[in-house]
């Protein structure tokens, strides 16, 4: 009975008695996953039944007199030759498109190669992974539509806050342009970006609890008066608690108005105790405050603004924060774009 002589690990040579290869063609005829020999340059040599089955070829066992790389999908075909050139040291695994009956489908390969005969064989494994990826589909399906419904809920609030107010829509509209530019210049994910967008935007919704004439009162209002104003926080997180945002949109506008050294409201948190993105909603907060006009008084300015920060940085605002916030204005010319402009 004549040996199979096979390559193993460290250059060891392997015995095996050809009578004994039944057992392990059994083993691969009955897998699930489609099982291809084929030479170095991509002659298929064998086939496995799974692989006939899924591709739609008329034979299996002996040669399929094709070369593999012609079942590539073309657009993988440079993902493919790479996948290719590393398989006989990495036995590299990838993720491609294979033409089976004339449609792509996705497919998982794992490879190795092996001497035979003192003749380089490159084995393959190949798994049919269609289903797989219509479940991820449907995922970003599913999430593209949960994210859909979110940005239209915190619209729909914004635009009942505009509805009462329009003074304080603008003002949410513009905060939420400079705290989002401010966490992108402190390196924010995309992810936390938007959750910051949507604090931004509705972080004074409290307000629609606040009588009108609070809010457009011309001159300075009253300690009473001020002590209304303040519930917009605690207001705000009771509107926004119980809508499942991905980021805590409700914590951020209940904490809109804490400062570094505890001075804030309604909570008096301190330092790291305030969520980094409510550092910032307090920073751009300000800033767009006193940056723009109100009816009960002209706006003291941007320079102004920008003072204000500098001067109480590290006391009531984060360090960190008010330095991008600033150096967004002065060195990156940084200003509030209103609806019409970003139109144009």
């Amino acid at each position: 009975m004549d040996a199979l002589v096979v390559s193993g690990d460290a250059g060891e040579e392997l015995y095996m008695l050809r009578g004994a290869e039944r057992p392990y063609r059994i083993l691969v005829e009955s897998m699930n996953e489609g099982a291809l020999s084929l030479t170095a340059e991509g002659a298929i040599i064998y086939a496995n039944n799974a692989f006939v089955r899924m591709s739609g070829a008329q034979e299996s066992g002996a040669s399929l007199a094709l070369r593999f790389r012609n079942l590539v999908y073309d657009p993988d075909l440079e993902k493919f030759d790479r996948f290719w050139a590393d398989i006989v040291e990495t036995g590299e695994i990838v993720e491609l498109r294979l033409v089976f009956d004339g449609q792509p489908v996705p497919v998982r390969l794992s490879g190795s190669a092996q001497l035979i005969d003192n003749e380089p064989v490159v084995f393959l494994i190949i798994t049919d992974i269609s289903k797989r990826k219509e479940s991820e589909d449907e995922l970003k399906q599913s999430l593209a539509k949960s994210e859909r419904i979110i940005s239209e809920t915190v619209s729909a609030i914004a635009m009942m806050a505009e509805s009462r107010d329009p003074y304080t829509a603008g003002h949410q509209r513009r905060v939420a342009q400079l705290a989002c530019a401010i966490a992108e210049e402190m390196g924010f994910t995309k992810a936390r970006l938007e959750g910051t967008s949507m604090a931004g935007t509705i972080h004074d919704i409290g307000k629609v609890a606040v009588p009108a004439e609070i809010l457009t009162k011309s001159g300075k209002i009253s300690e009473i008066e001020f002590d209304m104003v303040k519930t917009h926080t605690e207001v705000g997180y009771k509107i926004l608690r119980n809508i499942e945002f991905p980021v805590p949109v409700a914590e951020m506008a209940f904490q809109h108005h804490e400062r570094m050294n505890g001075s804030g409201y309604p909570s008096g948190l301190t330092g790291e105790e305030i969520l980094l993105e409510a550092r910032i909603l307090a920073v751009a907060d300000v800033v767009e405050a006193m940056a723009s006009h109100r009816p009960y008084r002209p706006a003291p300015g941007t320079k102004e603004a920008l003072d204000e920060i500098s001067l109480n940085k590290g006391k009531l605002y984060d360090s960190e924060v008010v330095d991008c916030c600033t150096r967004l204005f002065n060195e990156k010319g940084f200003r509030f774009v209103e609806p019409e402009e970003k139109a144009e």
